[in-house]
């Protein structure tokens, strides 16, 4: 098997601990009372979207669910400015996402990117490579300390069950996943697939249109 096969079958594996499972978990919690009184939703955002402070390479200090996820469609990958392998032609082929996905990024869909190695990816480090691959807005980078960063890696299911392999930090990165937060739809595929096609998996969590605003909104107009 090709190294490129090999990466994009362990992106599309990748996905299942963060995807997968939020399904059957928000199934469990309808059937047992225990949890009538919280929401799938909460229940969710409990176990998967810790409220950390990161910081974006623009110098902003944001919370990971409160200013990032909360009522969003967001795309997640992970990265480090530095990689040798994949992360740059990762990056590239979510800039041409970015122009196919054009104004609604940074309005209605948010890309963010995490680095796997903080203690390198300062903020200056961070920013220039965004400037580097020619981002435009509505795309961050972010940053925070060493346990705050593995938490959230280990939160979104950029993880190996081999404890050998998880060490590499390069198996981490040739996933995207992306959601809708307020309709708790979520998915993911490999990072190098074509952009066409992952934006019109953008439109199956993203339907039907405008649901995601109403259900934050209480359900109304």
């Amino acid at each position: 098997m090709t190294d490129l096969k090999r990466r994009s079958l362990i992106a599309t594996l990748g996905a299942a601990p963060f995807a997968v499972p939020l399904l059957a978990h928000a199934q469990a919690l309808d059937v047992n009372p225990r949890f009538k009184k919280i929401s799938s939703r909460e229940r969710i955002r409990q176990r998967y979207f810790p409220n950390l402070v990161l910081t974006a390479h623009d110098g902003r200090k944001l919370k990971f669910y409160d200013d990032l996820v909360k009522d969003k469609i967001v795309i997640f990958n992970m990265f480090y400015a530095q990689c040798q392998g994949i992360c740059s032609p990762i990056t590239r082929n979510l800039v041409r996402l970015q122009s196919l996905l054009g104004n609604r990024v940074g309005k209605d869909i948010f890309m963010y990117s995490f680095t796997l190695k903080p203690k390198e990816d300062t903020v200056a480090a961070l920013k220039h490579y965004a400037h580097m691959h020619k981002v435009k807005p509505g795309w961050l980078f972010l940053t925070g300390s060493v346990d705050d960063m593995e938490t959230l890696r280990q939160k979104l299911g950029y993880v190996d069950p081999d404890p050998e392999v998880d060490k590499d930090k390069s198996n981490h990165i040739g996933v995207i996943k992306y959601g809708n937060e307020p309709l708790e739809r979520w998915g993911g595929c490999p990072g190098m697939q074509a952009p066409e096609w992952i934006a019109e998996t953008l439109s199956w969590v993203d339907w039907p249109k405008n649901s995601a605003k109403k259900q934050a909104n209480g359900g109304g107009k």
